[in-house]
């Protein structure tokens, strides 16, 4: 088992919690709350101090920075929530840099499959589960996390089980 499966393997357990909390919180109530982004943050610091090498666990603080900044002006610029930009940093840390190309195009497809999904969901029956929900009725709006933690959850999957 190589660097990346390991670490992966070890964040899992912690992630998954989370990523599900995130999903529901933004179904529900259409926000990421900072508890969910904060024990992301806490899980990279504590799990990822074990795991990663020294020196890679602290540059990927730059990575929480930087996602950060981008995430604040997409906010600013009204692409996204607030809650989406805080958690996307967050989870920013556990990417490995040269995975990006694979974490956009698996976020791409979540988000398509996502949207379709909860579209559907909203037009059915299923509707009547969660009647509540506010983002069905969120006009011009969709919920982030529904892409967002699955992304990161199915990111860290995949590199605990092939090394990706």
């Amino acid at each position: 088992m190589n660097l990346s499966a390991w670490a992966a393997l070890w964040f899992l357990p912690f992630v998954l919690p989370i990523c599900a909390y995130v999903v529901f919180t933004d179904l529900s109530r259409m926000k990421i709350t900072n508890r969910a982004v904060l024990a992301l943050v806490l899980v990279y610091a504590l799990v990822g101090a074990l795991v990663l090498p020294f020196e890679t666990y602290l540059w990927r603080y730059l990575h929480l920075g930087l996602a950060l900044a981008a995430g604040i002006a997409l906010n600013a610029a009204g692409v996204l929530g607030a809650g989406d930009a805080k958690f996307a940093a967050a989870a920013a840390p556990f990417l490995h840099p040269g995975d990006l190309v694979l974490v956009f195009a698996l976020l791409t497809g979540l988000m398509l499959a996502a949207l379709a999904a909860h579209r559907i969901a909203r037009a059915s029956p299923l509707r009547r589960l969660a009647p509540d929900w506010e983002s069905w009725t969120a006009k011009g709006r969709f919920p982030m996390g529904l892409a967002l933690g699955p992304a990161l959850a199915t990111y860290l999957a995949l590199g605990a089980l092939y090394g990706a």
